[in-house]
């Protein structure tokens, strides 16, 4: 391959960035200042090949450093890793978090998404940029959800630099936002994870029961409240046994889909390929999910074990945790907790003098929705842009680096802890027969006591919204997120399953449960719901790519003319979004519809 690169130079800071990360360069060929070296013919292009998946990682150190890649840095990084310019550009535009223009070192992201949108994020935006403007050295800029719905409205400061510093905002006001982006080290520092967790500390919760009960950062007080006892368990039970259990359990996934873990998992370990891997999806941008964040910044040791439980159980000597990028607080908790396993015998070779071996790292995401996808997942990992893969083949057979890969997310993953601790029998008593274990739900919106929820697979949504402090004048409730539907006040005693929810001809998804009151113009709700798929569709369909843009449009002529007027553009969004949900390779188009669709049939929206 005859790579061709550009004359921009890197600065002496930007190539530190990509040296701290990949080490010094060997020959001028990568990069190094070296005048006896021939050009015209590469050394070591295999080896830097099989890098490739560190051009993220790279991104994310120039990012970091300089607080924008420019096109002498994308290019050392490109010879750095022997990729082509021209696709790692596309790399580092595919994702919100990155920039390849100039822009100041400190970057404002102000959540415009549903909890903050209805919690007055457009008057924070405007407050903040009427105080940041021009020559601030702060760029301001509107963000999708930050996962900080609980304290809504909320904002994100990232100050680049060695190393990088960060700041919440959250609940935000102008003033705090600003003091948040000029002095990062001066903002109010951010409240526990427990705050979080409305039930914190009672008697019977199973996958909260250590948030705020346990020191997240020692791994002693972990040991101490139960920690290690499922990894011991499935080392006495053998691989087999693991999967065992977790399909007797019958717990299905807590992403959305709700496929049995059980079956996932024995159709990776039963490949012959000698690789496995196993990924775990801490990418959760769902619009008012933030439940995975709570569990990472609450009781990270957990995850850790619970993804060497599930490594063990699919044969997998390496795992991947993807976190999205903006969630800077679950990644120092993560780091802090993946070291000390590590220096204890937890992680690494030969754990607990089992004779296994497996390590975790961490891959940052920078800011792209579809990446929750697990295909857009991988790609993102192996350094290509964040697309979505056609099916067949299945994670299981052909995933990460296409090898047999299991893939679940925070949840599910925590979920298997107590499997083993507590027998599958005794975990599949928990909830009903189909939907079973207990489920965290993010509630937000307009109650008194937004956070996450755990209850029983059952419980129904009224009994939900009576724990979290509904308020007067409900006019809708949205279940599953963005990609999820409306509900009426009057259907307030669906049941929290998958099955119930689907019955009622809505969706579980996530967990999301966003309650709006009658303060909340609906038509700007929807609105904002199209824009965000219309920026979040990856662009690779054209029933995707063209379907939400369509939808916008029509929702804003919609908004601009109520009544009859509006029927031929109801008309064309059903159609648009019936051609969305058949022909759209993955979730987002398919789903892109559901949130609107269900506005204007059971909530009457535009009558």
């Amino acid at each position: 391959m005859d790579l061709h690169f550009g004359d921009s130079k890197p600065t002496d800071e930007e190539r530190a960035a990509v040296d701290a990360l990949l080490g010094p360069p060997e020959s001028s060929w990568e990069g190094a200042d070296r005048s006896d070296a021939d050009l015209r013919w590469a050394r070591g292009g295999r080896e830097a090949r099989e890098r490739r998946d560190l051009l993220l990682p790279g991104l994310h150190a120039v990012n970091d450093r300089i607080g924008w890649i420019s096109e002498g840095a994308l290019g050392y990084l490109c010879r750095r890793l022997t990729v082509p310019p021209a696709e790692a550009y596309g790399v580092a535009t595919f994702y919100a978090m990155f920039s390849v223009r100039p822009r100041p070192s400190t970057v404002l992201h102000v959540c415009t998404d549903l909890a903050c949108a209805a919690a007055g994020a457009p008057e924070l935006c405007a407050g903040v940029e009427a105080r940041l403007g021009p020559g601030s050295g702060v760029s301001v800029e509107r963000s999708p959800c930050l996962g900080l719905c609980e304290r809504a409205p909320a904002a994100l400061a990232v100050r680049a630099g060695d190393p990088v510093r960060t700041a919440v905002s959250a609940p935000a006001t102008v003033a705090a936002a600003v003091l948040a982006a000029t002095a990062p080290d001066s903002a109010p520092v951010e409240p526990p994870a427990a705050a979080s967790v409305p039930q914190a500390g009672r008697d019977g919760l199973v996958l909260l029961s250590r948030v705020g009960v346990v020191d997240p950062s020692s791994l002693d007080d972990y040991r101490a409240h139960g920690g290690y006892t499922a990894l011991r368990r499935a080392f006495a039970i053998g691989a087999a046994g693991v999967i065992r259990e977790v399909t007797e359990s019958g717990l299905v996934g807590r992403g959305g889909a709700a496929f049995p873990t059980g079956r996932k998992w024995q159709a990776t370990a039963s490949q012959p390929d000698r690789t496995h891997y196993l990924v775990c999806n801490a990418d959760e941008s769902e619009p008012g999910t933030f439940k995975d964040r709570v569990l990472m910044e609450g009781d990270p040791y957990a995850l850790v074990e619970a993804m060497t439980v599930a490594g063990f159980a699919v044969g997998a000597r390496q795992g991947y945790l993807y976190l999205r990028g903006e969630y800077p607080r679950a990644l120092a908790r993560l780091e802090h907790a993946l070291g000390q396993a590590r220096a204890r015998g937890l992680l690494g070779d030969d754990i607990l003098g089992q004779g296994y071996s497996f390590d975790i790292e961490i891959r940052r995401g920078a800011g792209a929705y579809i990446c929750g996808e697990e295909t857009a997942l991988f790609n993102s990992i192996e350094g290509h842009r964040g697309e979505p893969r056609s099916k067949p083949p299945f994670p299981v057979e052909k995933g990460l680096f296409g090898r047999p890969t299991a893939e679940n997310n925070v949840e599910t993953l925590v979920n298997v802890l107590p499997v083993l601790t507590m027998g599958a029998q005794a975990y599949a008593a928990v909830g009903t027969g189909a939907s079973t274990g207990p489920k965290l739900f993010c509630v937000s919106g307009s109650v008194d006591r937004p956070g996450v929820y755990e209850l029983p697979f059952g419980a129904t949504l009224g009994e939900l919204l009576e724990l979290a402090g509904v308020r007067e004048g409900l006019r809708a409730v949205l279940l599953g997120g963005a990609a999820g539907g409306f509900v009426r006040p009057d259907e307030l005693d669906i049941p929290l399953t998958f099955e119930g929810t689907r019955e009622a001809g809505t969706t579980l998804g996530s967990g999301v449960v966003l309650a709006f009151d009658d303060t909340v113009p609906l038509p700007r709700l929807l609105l904002r719901i199209a824009e965000f798929f219309r920026d979040e569709s990856c662009g690779q369909c054209v029933p995707c790519r063209v379907g939400t843009v369509r939808q916008e449009e029509a929702l804003h002529r919609i908004a601009e003319r109520r009544g009859a007027a509006a029927e031929p553009d109801i008309a064309l969004l059903r159609e648009v979004g019936r051609t969305m949900k058949d022909a759209s390779i993955c979730g987002l188009g398919q789903t892109a519809w559901n949130a609107v669709e269900s506005a204007i049939d059971r909530l009457g929206a535009y009558e």
